[in-house]
């Protein structure tokens, strides 16, 4: 499908992030609005509680849009998503008879706040990318222990916390937490000193589930994707992971990019998983293109300096989709709700440059990264921007998922001076 041509100008450009063919989905404000459910158009947002109380979007189950986040379209299912991009692609249409009604909802990205998009039920994120888990665990394990055996049968996973997802552009505190390095004789509480970024990309379930589903039946339930930040506190995890897996160390915080990209959007852009040494059992077996040709890119700027690229990869790299991943969860008969979100897990290449994370990056800390400032990082540093970016090229557009970036601020005083 070629460029798909708006009224809205500024998204007729092949180098823009939003043109009709995207129509991501996302929540704002501006100094005039309270929060409320948009659509991003070029550099424009159209208002979509405006344009369904002016009857321009009705999707025939009351008001949907009354609401602050994207959950109760997600609760309709695929056939009233489909319903919705119709329309819109309808609305923001070069030709369209309603343009000049929609040009009194429009809002300038540049004059909008951003807030979280959706009301995020539960959280699990994965270890699904084989440059990283291996990067990993010959790092911790040596080459010949690298994977773990279950690694190339099954999508790995932990539950997260629902409650620290954050949207793009909140600070991010470091953490304390109790750790132990190699020269501790015993664990001390403090800050961290090697908290870490993960790339990842995010995706959302639309609808509930209620026992064991299909891969396909997994891929429908897929509302969106966004781009994904698992903050990590390295020396945390090292200390506490065992037995039992992450915790502490992952509960910071996880950002997410503002726009939820549909699905829809992503259609053309679909890529096969890489070849398996095992044939996966019939419920994760591939049924035909999971993942997606996705660019993605991180930058780090140190405080008060010019951003610089950190690692350039793509989400093709990924040994398990997003699909795999959700139809796995569900084999326990455990439920999924609208709303969850499942984390790729960190999205490296086989290249130096591809690497998701600083601890790859660094190689534990080994051969700290330089950066064209005169710095060099192993970790992360108070006052550093990290930023997230990521776009799939379609036939003469690209489609954007706009930026997940957040400062590092210094770790709060010590909670617990002068207890005994």
């Amino acid at each position: 499908m070629p460029l798909l041509h708006s009224w809205v100008a500024s998204a007729n450009h092949g180098d823009s992030p939003f043109p009709l063919n995207n129509l991501p989905y996302g929540v704002f404000s501006t100094a005039h609005s309270d929060p409320r459910c948009g659509v991003a158009i070029g550099q424009m947002i159209l208002d979509l509680q405006a344009c369904e109380e002016a009857g321009l979007i009705d999707l025939g189950a009351g008001p949907v849009f009354d609401v602050p986040f994207w959950n109760e379209l997600m609760e309709q299912g695929p056939e009233a998503w489909g319903d919705l991009r119709n329309r819109l692609l309808e609305l923001l249409g070069q030709g369209s008879t309603d343009q000049s009604r929609l040009e009194g909802f429009m809002v300038a990205q540049s004059d909008a706040c951003m807030h979280l998009p959706f009301l995020v039920s539960e959280y699990t994120d994965f270890y699904a990318g084989r440059h990283h888990a291996t990067n990993v665990g010959t790092m911790f394990r040596g080459a010949e222990n690298a994977l773990p055996p279950n690694w190339l049968h099954l999508p790995i996973g932990y539950n997260g916390r629902a409650s620290s997802v954050v949207v793009s552009g909140s600070d991010i505190r470091r953490p304390w937490g109790q750790l132990k390095g190699p020269d501790d004789t015993l664990p001390r509480f403090a800050p961290s000193a090697r908290f870490d970024l993960e790339l990842e990309l995010g995706a959302i379930v639309g609808t509930d589930s209620f026992g064991p589903v299909t891969l396909d039946e997994a891929d429908q339930m897929i509302f969106g994707y966004v781009l994904l930040n698992d903050w990590s506190a390295r020396d945390i995890q090292a200390w506490e992971y065992q037995p039992l897996g992450p915790f502490q160390a992952k509960a910071t915080a996880t950002s997410i990019s503002p726009w939820i990209v549909m699905k829809e959007a992503l259609e053309p852009c679909r890529t096969e998983t890489p070849a398996r040494e095992f044939e996966l059992l019939p419920h994760l077996r591939d049924s035909g293109p999971m993942l997606y040709d996705i660019d993605l890119e991180v930058s780090l700027a140190p405080q008060g300096q010019e951003p610089r690229t950190l690692a350039c990869t793509n989400y093709r790299e990924m040994y398990y989709s997003s699909a795999q991943q959700l139809a796995h969860h569900t084999t326990s008969g455990c439920p999924m709700r609208s709303g969850d979100l499942l984390g790729s897990g960190t999205i490296s290449g086989p290249e130096r440059h591809q690497r998701g994370s600083l601890l790859e990056l660094s190689w534990g800390g080994k051969e700290p990264l330089e950066l064209s400032t005169g710095q060099s990082r192993s970790f992360l540093q108070d006052g550093d921007k990290l930023t997230l970016s990521g776009q799939a090229q379609g036939d003469g557009y690209v489609i954007g998922f706009g930026e997940c970036s957040g400062v590092v601020l210094p770790a709060l005083s010590d909670p617990f001076e002068g207890e005994t």
